[in-house]
């Protein structure tokens, strides 16, 4: 199916690795020329030119943190009139909120709420002028079923969403919109890295509770960046006008709900 995006231009953040690597990856494959960026340059340009090699995109590589002004001002100088914009962060650490300090959640909520709105806020309006526009949020499928260790990414995610329900039915009129990917257990190393408390806690090697959470999964196994950035090349299409303020969620039927 064609998306009908070619020579588009998109920001895709934290997508050197993870989910916003494979994000990236679908939208260059549809002919998107991409501006991704990350923390670590080195990878973040080996990613570039993996995708590079692999289809032909141009992609440009801005090394920056998205969650301070800086950050953000480099990364939208480098594209400051994005077509799509892919908002993505690293989540907050896992714990009991008995010892999160004010920091901490104050941490949290810029990464994973203000960060994506500021950004929404510095491309919308040029996306309404030109009457197309698509924002995907990576958010969690905590924000359907919280996550009882992940506290400070119920809260943080979940906020966004709540913004992102109002702001998305004023612009869809000007082709513009706005969903949310909501990702259960991927392949990735933020999953690895969520099991290492489970790991230590349980005395089993961090792969053998890996092992059990993929077989607990009605899938039987976790999903892939690949499956998630064909997702995200769907809700950035041109065919996905009339389709806004959603919230998607991928984890291999996990979630036990109706609605």
């Amino acid at each position: 199916m064609d998306m009908g995006i070619k020579g588009r231009k998109a920001i895709v953040c934290a997508s050197s690795k993870g989910l916003g690597k494979g994000c990236a990856l679908a939208l260059a494959g549809e002919g998107v020329e991409l501006v991704i960026s990350a923390r670590g340059a080195e990878a973040l340009e080996a990613t570039a030119e993996e995708i590079r090699k692999e289809t032909g995109a141009k992609v440009t590589a801005i090394a920056c943190d998205v969650t301070t002004p800086e950050g953000r001002a480099k990364l939208l100088a480098a594209c400051p009139n994005p077509d799509i914009l892919v908002n993505n962060a690293g989540g907050p650490p896992p714990g009991d909120f008995r010892d999160w300090s004010l920091d901490d959640w104050n941490k949290a909520i810029n990464d994973n709420m203000l960060t994506p709105i500021e950004l929404i806020k510095a491309t919308v309006d040029g996306m309404i002028s030109r009457k197309f526009g698509r924002i995907v949020n990576i958010t969690s499928a905590s924000v359907k079923s919280p996550i009882p260790i992940l506290g400070m990414s119920n809260g943080a995610r979940a906020g966004l969403t709540g913004f992102v329900a109002g702001l998305s039915r004023q612009i869809v009129k000007h082709n513009v919109t706005i969903n949310n990917l909501l990702p259960g257990p991927f392949e990735t190393d933020r999953v690895r890295k969520t099991a290492e408390g489970a790991a230590k806690q349980a005395g089993k090697s961090i792969d053998e509770v890996l092992d059990s959470r993929r077989q607990q999964n009605p899938a039987g196994r976790f999903g892939t960046i690949e499956e998630f950035g064909v997702a995200c090349a769907y809700f950035c299409s041109s065919h996905s006008g009339f389709v806004t303020g959603q919230n998607l969620v991928m984890d291999g039927g996990a979630y036990n709900g109706t609605l």
